[in-house]
């Protein structure tokens, strides 16, 4: 017993001590830093009563310009983190040094969890070699044979808008669900060439599936700490993120998918189709260019994952904001109204791009309210500053806090504005690079920033053509207030607006 009660005392002697190590990491760097509170580090408020990039936007506004170097220390719970304070830094992770910095330190499994194993979540080599089978996907040719498709789901879009406001006419309506219905359907039948009827059917499964695959964790929030802390070990111990049921759900459509088109020669030069061809490739034995099975599937995954809630959340916001400034949508249909007299009444893909004021408000929009608030980097090599108190070793967490500089003074003057003239070509170029980043910036920017540009565009251009959007007395209000337990931005009790036809 006297044996035990030492061995006890001396592994909680052992834990003592490496925590208190492990939380005195920045201070015995010398590097500015809140202090930690254990266990949570700096992140005691995370969701509970603080989203995650605010949390980050909070410490790049509190210690900007008041260090000697390019970051401040910061702990993630355990983890140690470093917040980019200065963006010619961002330049240097995301671009200039990019090789040191090219990792997310997501939790992937590719043995037992195979829809993690995509390409927002590899790493490495496996990541570069992904990445470039993927680009020819995402092409602006591909994005144009994929705009029909698009543009169908659209025009139910605009049926299910009437049918709401004749049947509520009053009424505010909860538009982050409707538009998310619209990206889902968008989405469902591009990449997995489904008919979802996501609009018609606000129970249908794909959405729920959607919602699910994003707020639903096997383990619940506290393990989901040790996948992000630990995500190699958790590999390693075999363990799984996404819900079985939906897991099962997405390999058992991608499954079918592949086979119905490939017994049938079914083509629909979708993001499937494109899949399909690299699957084949791999089958035929080219398993250099080629993906498997697996591979495709957590690919198909990820693209619905990641455009389906951040499109929709775009739109939300900036039909908010037009809703707060009607001289700015009054302009805005002004624009889409002559665009599309000038196509006879038509948007195509060549005419979309006609829209250059929507493409300001749809970035104002992403400025004021970026859906992905945030960036996080791993240093996988050593960086070497020219003050060696900023040297970063392997490991480290970096944060590029996006919501801070899209909020700054600094580049965007009066930043609680809306104002898209800020969008203004000549304005661009005076702002520093790496002080826009909704999509990130550099080798590991969003593969799919074209194709989620054209659904919001497409979702917009006939939403402002055919409705008004105006504050409720009862619906949404200014300033927004966001969820605190979204890892992305989202408003907080969905965007009720009032909702009229034009000229009604």
């Amino acid at each position: 017993m006297a044996v035990l009660t030492v061995l006890l005392v001396g592994v909680l002697t052992l834990v003592a001590w490496w925590v208190h190590q492990n939380f005195n990491y920045w201070k015995r760097r010398g590097i500015p830093h809140d202090p930690p509170k254990i266990p949570f580090g700096n992140t005691a408020e995370f969701m509970k009563t603080m989203q995650i990039s605010a949390i980050f936007k909070r410490t790049y506004f509190k210690f900007k310009n008041k260090t000697d170097g390019p970051f401040v220390g910061f702990y993630f719970y355990l983890k140690q983190m470093a917040i980019v304070t200065d963006v010619d830094f961002v330049k240097t992770v995301l671009i200039r040094e990019f090789d040191k910095f090219h990792d997310r330190g997501i939790f992937h499994n590719e043995r037992d969890d195979p829809l993690s194993n995509n390409l927002v979540n590899i790493e490495g080599q496996k990541w570069r070699t992904l990445r470039q089978k993927l680009t020819p996907t995402f092409t602006s040719g591909k994005m144009k044979s994929m705009f029909p498709t698009v543009l169908t789901v659209g025009d139910e879009l605009i049926q299910v808008f009437n049918e709401k406001i004749s049947a509520s006419p009053k009424d505010s309506l909860e538009l982050h669900d409707l538009v998310a219905r619209f990206t889902a359907d968008v989405i469902g039948s591009c990449a997995f060439g489904l008919d979802c009827h996501s609009l018609t059917d606000p129970k249908a499964e794909f959405v729920k599936m959607g919602t699910d695959a994003i707020t639903k964790r096997r383990w619940g929030k506290s393990m989901d700490l040790f996948l992000f802390g630990a995500p190699k070990l958790a590999a390693k111990l075999r363990m799984k993120g996404l819900v079985q049921e939906v897991e099962d759900f997405y390999m058992n459509i991608i499954k079918d998918t592949i086979e119905y088109r490939i017994k049938n020669q079914v083509k629909r030069n979708d993001f499937m189709d494109m899949l399909i061809d690299l699957k084949l490739k791999y089958d035929g034995g080219n398993k250099q260019d080629g993906l498997t099975f697996n591979e495709i599937a957590a690919q198909a995954f990820i693209f619905f994952l990641a455009g389906f809630e951040t499109s929709s959340t775009t739109m939300a916001f900036a039909l908010f904001e037009l809703a707060c400034n009607q001289d700015i949508q009054d302009k805005l249909r002004a624009e889409i109204d002559g665009v599309l007299e000038k196509h006879n009444g038509k948007l195509d893909y060549d005419s979309m791009r006609e829209l250059t004021y929507l493409e300001k408000i749809i970035d104002e929009s992403l400025r004021k309210h970026p859906v992905v608030g945030h960036l996080i980097r791993i240093t996988t090599q050593r960086y070497e500053h020219i003050n060696p108190k900023y040297n970063l070793e392997p490991g480290t967490g970096v944060i590029v806090p996006t919501w801070g500089i899209h909020h700054d003074p600094e580049f965007y003057p009066e930043p609680e504005k809306f104002i898209p003239e800020r969008f203004d070509e000549e304005q661009v170029k005076q702002r520093p690079a790496c002080t826009f980043l909704p999509f990130g910036d550099g080798p590991r920017n969003c593969i799919g920033l074209r194709f989620g540009r054209m659904q919001v565009v497409v979702g917009m251009t006939l939403l402002i053509h055919n409705f008004k959007f105006e504050l409720h007395p009862t619906g949404t209000k200014a300033p927004l207030e966001y969820r605190s337990d979204d890892i992305l931005l989202s408003p907080k009790g969905g965007m009720h607006l009032k909702v009229s036809r034009v000229g009604k």
